[in-house]
């Protein structure tokens, strides 16, 4: 199953996935030039991560990692970069989240990624739901959340960068069984070390592994974090270039659902059986108190 939540199907039954589904996912951080035109460096970092780890299933990008931050360096047709690598992913059996790229559709910007399995198809595209107002400026954010189910192992979901600071969006994802969030990010400010701890409170309020994948130079400060499903830090990359295999345990996640992290809080059931209802989300969320804060602008100078 892929493609948007309104399109989701039930979780598929645990009846022919393997009780303990080990999926090998490689993460690529990697510099980004701020002028563009990396998708040559990209193909070179998926031919070395498949000549080094054959066994690997999925390649992570991060976020603006094919054309850099600036618009201005947009890619003149989406299509045929990401030809790039559907080739490569049917070239290599493997699945390919080529990080994300600007596209422009109705004279609207979206920060855009796709997701393609190893036969080399578009199975999802995914806009980013919450771009870094007020600092990227001129881009819509979408409306459409990605879920796509890799057979026999377990159901993944995308998140961009600003989207895993809303936790509604992992909210969402995961009350429809996802159970590995796909999260690209471009972060080289002072945040980063406040988005790391972020990543390791999704993974353990949504009992899900985050594979959270980080650029260089233009493309952030690297520092990219695998988190379990109890918290744990399964690996955290420095500030150089590093292909990072992780082989992700479906497994773990399903005995956290079912029974707690070391046994404890059950968290998606007690939120699934709770006793009230959230007033914030009623009328669209609609608050006097945000309201009083004003517009959303860049902070400005001091007088």
């Amino acid at each position: 199953m892929s493609g948007s939540l309104s399109d989701a199907n039930p979780m598929p039954s645990s009846a022919g996935r393997r009780d303990n589904a080990r999926f090998l996912i490689a993460g690529i951080q990697m510099p980004v030039p701020i002028t563009g035109g990396n998708i040559a460096a990209m193909t070179i970092q998926v031919e070395k991560a498949m000549a080094l780890y054959p066994g690997t299933d999925m390649i992570v990008f991060s976020e603006l990692a094919m054309h850099g931050p600036l618009h201005a360096c947009a890619a003149e047709d989406p299509r045929v970069d990401e030809a790039v690598f559907q080739a490569l992913a049917a070239k290599h059996r493997v699945w390919i989240i080529p990080g994300t790229y600007f596209v422009n559709r109705e004279d609207r910007t979206y920060n855009h990624s796709v997701v393609i399995n190893p036969d080399g198809e578009i199975v999802g595209r995914y806009d980013k739901m919450f771009p870094f107002m007020p600092f990227e400026a001129g881009v819509t954010g979408g409306t459409d959340f990605l879920i796509f189910d890799v057979p026999d192992v377990g159901r993944f979901g995308l998140s961009i960068c600003y989207d895993i600071w809303f936790p509604e969006t992992t909210r969402t994802l995961t009350s429809a069984g996802v159970e590995v969030l796909i999260h690209p990010v471009l972060t080289g400010t002072t945040d980063r070390k406040a988005e790391l701890a972020i990543v390791q409170a999704t993974a353990v309020m949504f009992s899900c592994y985050v594979v959270d994948v980080n650029g260089l130079d233009a493309g952030g400060v690297g520092r990219s974090l695998v988190a379990d499903p109890t918290g744990n830090v399964v690996h955290q990359c420095g500030q150089v270039t590093e292909i990072f295999p992780i082989n992700i345990d479906l497994g773990l996640v399903r005995q956290v659902r079912a029974e707690g992290a070391n046994g404890l809080g059950q968290a998606l059931k007690s939120y699934r059986d709770r006793n009230v209802a959230f007033s914030t989300y009623e009328n669209g969320g609609a608050s006097t108190y945000l309201d009083s804060l004003g517009p959303l602008v860049p902070m400005p100078k001091r007088r």
